[in-house]
């Protein structure tokens, strides 16, 4: 009898603490940085506990955009072109568009631009 392998799951083992990733913990702290901006700005208000739902709430963002993914959705135009991407690829496309003032360049094959 030869050796054989063992099968098991392997989806999970890039997470941390079961429910980030590498990128989305980074988002995450990156949120809860910015909103530290804010809870020091509220802090010196005296509304401390505001200032705390405030990097929860910019934490998740952080999360959300690290994380999740868009649906494809058929009834709306925009999720037909970029369902299941994640959040933070579309982002980063979008800044690069507009860093390139809206200008697209395609490239064609070889034998399409040749001149006959």
């Amino acid at each position: 009898m030869g050796p054989y392998n063992i099968p098991r799951k392997v989806n999970d083992e890039g997470r941390i603490l079961f429910i980030f990733t590498g990128k989305s913990m980074i988002y995450t702290v990156v949120g809860a940085g910015v909103g530290l901006i804010f809870y020091l700005i509220l802090l010196a208000c005296n509304l401390k506990f505001i200032g705390l739902i405030v990097i929860a709430i910019f934490a998740l963002i952080g999360y959300a955009i690290g994380m999740f993914k868009v649906p494809d959705i058929g009834a709306f135009s925009f999720t037909k072109k970029v369902g299941g991407e994640t959040i933070d690829d579309i982002i980063m496309r979008a800044i690069k568009f507009k860093n390139k003032k809206g200008r697209i360049y395609v490239y064609e094959d070889e034998e399409v631009t040749k001149d006959e």
